[in-house]
């Protein structure tokens, strides 16, 4: 491993880094050398108090003496730091986008056609029968689903694209080794032995309150497309609505009954413009659109 890589991987695990606070250190030659820098270089580079970049020059010569390249291979971890091919080049223009992202599983899945799925975590039967009625397409056309492991239509997301025979993806809010619900620890297991499980923190990160809505960014960067299932009007599931929309994703929504507290968030997004979902080759045709221009 290069010392550009391990420098990466020994920062990033004591702190978050953003891909383009490492690529500005990269640039001056800084990250190379940070094990030189003086806390006054750091504080300035990370956007940090003295206080605290003294305590990541602190840990850094600690952490630093770790073979991280041995240490994430003994784990079948597989860091992505940016500059890597395999790093999802969807992912370099959203909101800080993070420097390295941790994979278990198959990355290839991350060059395939994807749709993110997502909706309520009180998910009624109605996200069920929805998905049903719309993921084997998918699943036939090679098309990968993205969502994140959380309870209700994410869950339901995961499994029945791996009933149809299809390929996942699931994005965390922790390191790897809390898996966030408990609940999901044996499906994350069987995903990243067959398909894959994706973070953009080190694996000793525990999940936390503020994790989730970041992990949105990512959701939302990964994806071709956008699919919503049930949402409340006030819902964090709006969040990542509003990230694929920034990103420029078409953005499909399940039209639901006029009389379910679960469809007020998904009925609004369709008077704002979102797309009725009706089928599954409104999203097969969206996608093929994106990656043709992608292509041009």
């Amino acid at each position: 491993m290069d010392t550009v890589t391990q420098h990466l991987l020994a920062l990033h695990y004591i702190t978050p880094v953003t891909v383009k606070t490492a690529a500005n250190l990269i640039d001056k030659g800084w990250l190379q050398q940070f094990h030189q820098l003086t806390t006054k270089q750091i504080a300035h580079a990370l956007r940090t108090n003295d206080k605290r970049a003294l305590h990541i020059q602190q840990q850094f010569l600690e952490v630093n003496r770790t073979d991280f390249e041995a240490y994430y291979a003994k784990q079948a971890i597989k860091p992505l730091p940016f500059y890597f091919p395999n790093y999802p080049k969807g992912l370099l223009s959203i909101y800080d986008a993070p420097a390295v992202l941790y994979a278990k599983g198959n990355v290839s899945l991350l060059a395939r056609p994807a749709v993110a799925v997502i909706g309520s975590r009180q998910a009624s039967d109605y996200t069920t029968r929805a998905l049903q009625h719309i993921l084997p397409r998918l699943c036939d056309e090679k098309i990968v689903t993205i969502s994140g492991l959380a309870i209700g239509a994410d869950t339901l997301a995961h499994k029945l694209t791996i009933e149809n025979k299809g390929q996942t993806v699931a994005v965390l809010g922790s390191g790897f080794y809390h898996i966030y619900p408990r609940q999901n620890e044996q499906l994350a297991k069987h995903l990243s032995e067959q398909h894959l499980l994706l973070s953009e923190y080190a694996p000793y990160v525990k999940p936390a309150r503020h994790h989730f809505p970041m992990r949105n960014r990512i959701v939302s960067g990964l994806a071709h497309a956008l699919i919503v299932t049930e949402a409340m009007k006030k819902s964090g599931t709006l969040i990542t609505t509003e990230f694929a929309l920034d990103e420029g994703k078409d953005v499909f929504v399940v039209p639901g009954p006029i009389d379910s507290k679960l469809s007020e968030g998904t009925n609004h997004l369709i008077t704002e413009g979102a797309i009725p979902l009706i089928n599954s080759e409104q999203i097969i045709e969206a996608l093929q659109r994106k990656i043709e221009n992608e292509l041009q």
